[in-house]
């Protein structure tokens, strides 16, 4: 066994141990290579340590050893898994064309914990080097391949000592904010990374699934020195650091798609952050998303921070086409660093705000606006993405994506159904799913499906049992198929088709009509003001009255385009005001004009503005801030040719029929609904026929065969009769022979 240790720029004996830190190679195992590695807690700058060559080659065995009085050897379980990008997309622009091809990279990323430690998260890769991320109680690390090393040094860091810029996020703190309140700053720094694993909390009830897609700017590719493998297990890697944070609160952070720009970028980014956040949601609404669809798409930007605002992105906007995405600055080499960073921007496309005073997870939270970088979700996280659930906004995350989507291999144990697995409900110490075997990640005996809303009790329930009700005019119901126990997809009507008696349209799958934004915004009670208050607010440009926000204050709207900017409403009850929010009410034609900001930031929308899709006049919506030609919004949908004038397209571009209409086209009878949405009508031709079978058939063929048998006995008995009366007629004795034979003689 060989052993190699340095300490603070000299190598260690064997015996002068403290403050080393060794990965040793071992040979107790077939076909693994072993890790060892004494973290003490006396460290305080980095240390590099050399890892042989060897271990960064095939299967990865990690045995952690600590140190305290005495040394405790400790067992990491890594599950190894194997990387596959299926769609890989290269942005040639001197071709223009977009190029797809495969990818697969080793088996080279491990999650996992040290064993007999709760509070502990091992997540480490050896594609190019060993890099990851160790929390082990109180204490995190990094470790990170030293560049240009020709003696495959790393370099072994407590992850408070690693920061190097602070991290400012261009959401501000939303928290009840005076009028002349400036934008916060979130002041992100990495350490006290262990707050992760440090409580044991309950998570939600129901784990929900993000499909990612990273695009890296051509920046960040020439800062990789156009090495593809090297973005690529970047990318992944990074993926894999998000995922580990989120497992936490039960969401599965999954990787389906990865952009690089390796020409040049199509989209400007320069200016402001929230300039090029704009411009990177409408490049993704018009070019990303009709090529790949995903929940959430992210930018990665190989350049520093925009005047110190590190990472951007839409509070609530995870299923948007429009602005599900967000931005994130990366110059720098510390990817753990940096994965704390999309991992609070992704956060906030989930509807989670920064935490404030109220908030607890111990002292480090992700989405903390004051933070020093924990990786933990605190209550009030899991409190905003819990609304955002319930009010329909993430209506995309509720089934896990196909296994052709994900880019694992298979792996038993991850809580992601793969290819070739019927179910997966993680170890199986830890899986408490009577329908899942655990072990062999298929159905338990007797099961046909282990969850999902069309799942009961292990069975698959019957085609045309409701599984999702329609919750808005907009909005379609979903039904069960009978084929899986999960529901169908959410769909909705096609975004442009007029709804609220034609005042508004649909979009996202709600009918955006003011009195709806005013009852979401200020309660049951609340309804669109009059025009006269949109047009005195909205034209003096201020925060509680404009048409969106310049790059230093707030632009002014047009008279023609008063109705699409700040929402303003009537009827509010101030004893319930929204939370964040800063109110105003000012008299206006003898009534009071309510609106509200949220203080989001000079660069991001808030939840005050005027929706997309609302009517600002006759044949137009608001787009953009601006009152325009509703069949900007994209419904393209010829009722009377494509449904037969009995139908409507959903948001698939297929028609959903009515009640007495039967899909694809509306043209012959049935139940309606669509191909998409499962069958809204019961099959029970099934149960009937069997019914049929056993009420009326079985009876029948009894009584005729009851019938014909008891007919048979009555035949028998008959014969049986008839035969005997003849034999005593005709009875032929001995004795009446002996006396026939006297008389003759």
């Amino acid at each position: 066994m060989e052993t190699i240790y340095q300490k603070r720029g000299k190598y260690c004996s064997n015996t002068e141990r403290q403050g080393c830190f060794a990965f040793v190679d071992f040979a107790n195992q077939k076909n693994a290579q072993q890790a060892i590695s004494r973290l003490n807690g006396s460290v305080y700058e980095g240390h590099r340590i050399i890892v042989r060559s060897s271990l960064l080659s095939g299967p990865l065995f990690m045995k952690i050893i600590t140190t305290t009085a005495t040394f405790a050897e400790q067992t990491a379980r890594l599950s190894s898994y194997s990387i596959v990008i299926p769609q890989i997309v290269e942005r040639r622009e001197r071709r223009q064309a977009d190029h797809f091809h495969d990818s697969k990279q080793d088996h080279c990323y491990y999650h996992g914990h040290v064993e007999k430690v709760e509070d502990s998260l091992v997540m480490l890769s050896t594609c190019s080097g060993l890099r990851g991320l160790i929390f082990i109680g109180e204490k995190s690390y990094g470790i990170d391949p030293v560049a240009e090393s020709s003696t495959n040094e790393h370099l072994l860091y407590q992850l408070e000592h690693a920061q190097n810029q602070p991290f400012v996020c261009g959401v501000s703190n939303d928290t009840w904010q005076e009028e002349n309140t400036e934008t916060h700053q979130y002041q992100h720094s990495v350490d006290s990374m262990t707050r992760l694993f440090r409580q044991k909390r309950e998570a939600l009830p129901q784990t929900h699934y993000v499909e990612l897609v990273l695009v890296v700017d051509n920046l960040r590719y020439l800062i990789k020195k156009s090495n593809e493998t090297a973005v690529k297990e970047e990318v992944v890697e990074l993926a894999n650091l998000i995922n580990g944070y989120y497992k936490m609160i039960n969401i599965q952070v999954i990787l389906t798609g990865l952009e690089i720009w390796k020409d040049s970028n199509p989209i400007d980014v320069n200016g402001s952050a929230g300039q090029v956040v704009s411009r990177f949601v409408s490049w993704r609404e018009a070019v990303l998303l009709p090529r790949k669809r995903h929940d959430a798409g992210h930018l990665i930007i190989g350049r520093g921070a925009y005047d110190g605002v590190l990472g951007m992105a839409f509070v609530g906007s995870v299923c948007s086409n429009r602005t599900g995405g967000g931005i994130n600055t990366f110059d720098y080499d510390s990817l753990q660093y940096f994965s704390t960073v999309v991992a609070h921007e992704l956060g906030h496309n989930l509807g989670m705000n920064h935490d404030n005073t109220k908030c607890s997870c111990n002292t480090a939270c992700i989405m903390d606006a004051a933070a020093k970088g924990g990786t933990m979700f605190s209550s009030c996280s899991e409190n905003d993405f819990q609304n955002l659930i319930f009010q329909g906004g993430g209506r995309c995350l509720m089934n896990p994506p196909s296994p052709d989507k994900i880019f694992t291999l298979p792996v038993c144990g991850n809580n992601v159904v793969d290819s070739g697995e019927q179910c997966d409900c993680g170890p199986p110490e830890k899986c408490n799913n009577k329908c899942c075997n655990a072990a062999t990640c298929m159905f338990s005996s007797g099961s046909s499906c282990a969850e999902g809303s069309c799942c009961d009790n292990c069975k698959i329930k019957v085609a045309g049992t409701p599984c999702r009700a329609s919750s808005d005019y907009c909005d379609l119901p979903e039904y069960c198929t009978g084929n899986t126990g999960f529901c169908p997809g959410d769909f909705f009507i096609m975004n442009g088709y007029p709804c609220a008696n034609n005042t508004a349209y649909c979009f996202d799958g709600l009918c955006q009509s003011f009195d709806a934004q005013c009852r979401k915004l200020f309660g049951k009670t609340a309804s669109k003001a009059p025009d006269m208050c949109f047009i005195t607010a909205n034209m003096r440009g201020d925060r509680f009255g404009n048409c969106g926000p310049s790059d230093t204050n707030y632009i002014k709207c047009t008279r023609e385009n008063v109705m699409c900017g700040k929402l303003q409403c009537i009827g509010v009850d101030t004893n319930n005001l929204p939370f964040g929010a800063t109110v105003t009410l000012k008299e206006t034609g003898g009534v009071t004009c309510v609106n509200a900001d949220f203080d989001l930031g000079t660069d991001v929308t808030d939840a005050g503005y005027v929706k997309r899709g609302s009517g600002c006049e006759k044949g137009k919506a608001c787009m953009n801030f601006q009152c325009a030609n509703a069949t900007g919004l994209g419904f393209n949908c010829d009722i009377q040719n494509k449904c037969n004038g009995n139908g409507i397209c959903n948001n698939n571009g297929n028609c959903h029929c009515d009640e007495s209409w039967a899909p694809p086209s509306c043209s012959s009878r049935g139940y309606g609904g669509s191909i998409d949405s499962g069958p809204p009508h019961i099959d029970t031709s099934l149960r009937d026929g069997l019914l049929v079978f056993f009420l009326l058939v079985v009876p029948v063929v009894a009584a005729i065969i009851f019938i014909v048998v008891k007919r048979e006995m009555v035949f028998r008995r008959c014969r049986k009769s008839k035969s005997t009366q003849y034999r005593s007629v005709y009875p032929l004795t001995s004795n009446h022979i002996q006396q026939t034979d006297a008389q003759k003689t």
